[in-house]
């Protein structure tokens, strides 16, 4: 390894240390395994309901999360399952949770699209597109009353964009000055309708004009230009000086559920996509400055199939929801009725 980087090095070679990118690399060699292992299980039968998988945007999620700490928080989506293995979550929890057992984040309850890990941050993927978007402003407000300097990420897609919630939060976050990053994952589709066909100003970080606060458009996989992008806008918000919105240009390799028969988008278009493969082109890079060579690569491509392994494994021998706690969490304390048999005091 260099002693130093040169000064025209990538952001993320001259701003982190070398262990640091060694783990961003094994994080997104992760979440593509944790996904494909998903994939894998649902095919099989093991995961029931739906799935959204993020293969293809982990430079997106990993990159974005290196400039936030311990005590920052993100809200995520339906395909959040980069947001938390990035953010620091359990892979043999997560699959738990897909299986329905008791030992994932929510007891089995919440499934692929609703995790949550509030341990580690990560206040909960959503159903519903933009959901997260107004959660992440609130828990912005409280982080400036009662956490100064900590701050709150979060994901959403290009789909989001045209809700309403997505305005009346970014305008609210913009007049409160709050630690919010708005963090658009633009993967060109909101389910089959790409974003020229639904939207009037394509460009999403162009919207940020209308609520006075930066917005800046990047390669979503380029792994060192997310992450320049993410430094800038938590400092900005830790700062005090207000909110930022991110666009990462990426794209998913896989149709939006896998209900998708993908017959919106032509072969060529995907493979294009797949020749700017995130995880090559960041493993590339830091091959060049000496952090990781092809032994080292392959070295955390075999833990992290190591690792799904006996995640896989633990959900599958992990135990299923005990029946007797059928309606634990719908009602609140003491208001339940009479006939809900399992509920705690």
């Amino acid at each position: 390894m260099l002693a130093s980087p040169p000064a025209n090095a990538p952001f993320a070679i001259r701003h982190h240390k070398p262990e640091a990118l060694r783990e961003a690399l094994r994080k997104m060699v992760l979440i593509r395994q944790f996904e494909e292992g998903a994939e894998d299980c649902y095919v099989r039968g093991l995961i029931h309901g739906t799935m959204h998988l993020s293969i293809g945007q982990e430079a997106s999620a990993v990159g974005l999360c290196m400039a936030l700490t311990d005590d920052d928080k993100i809200t995520s989506t339906h395909r959040g399952h980069g947001h938390c293995i990035a953010k620091g979550a359990e892979v043999g929890r997560m699959y738990a949770e897909f299986f329905g057992k008791e030992t994932g984040y929510c007891g089995g309850r919440g499934g692929s699209m609703h995790i949550a890990d509030v341990a580690k941050g990560n206040l909960g993927a959503n159903g519903i597109v933009a959901g997260g978007i107004p959660i992440a402003v609130g828990a912005a407000l409280s982080a400036k009353r009662l956490n100064p300097g900590s701050v709150v990420m979060s994901f959403f897609g290009d789909g989001a964009v045209n809700e309403g919630a997505f305005h009346e939060a970014l305008n609210m976050a913009s007049v409160w000055k709050l630690p919010v990053i708005f963090a658009c994952e633009n993967n060109h589709y909101g389910m089959s309708t790409s974003t020229e066909r639904s939207s009037a100003q394509p460009r999403v970080a162009e919207r940020a004009a209308a609520y006075a606060m930066p917005g800046i458009t990047v390669d979503g996989n380029d792994f060192s230009a997310v992450t320049e992008a993410g430094h800038a806008a938590v400092e900005r918000a830790r700062a005090g000086e207000g909110p930022s919105l991110i666009e990462s240009v990426t794209y998913r390799w896989r149709g939006h559920s896998k209900s998708d028969r993908n017959r919106y988008r032509s072969k060529e278009e995907i493979d294009s996509w797949v020749a700017r493969d995130p995880i090559s082109r960041f493993a590339t890079l830091l091959g060049e400055h000496g952090i990781a060579d092809a032994d080292a690569v392959a070295a955390i491509e075999r833990g992290a199939t190591r690792e799904i392994t006996e995640a896989i494994e633990f959900a599958k021998t992990s135990p299923g929801p005990d029946p007797a706690a059928l309606a634990r969490d719908v009602y609140a304390p003491d208001s339940a009725p009479d006939d809900s048999a399992g509920v705690p005091a």
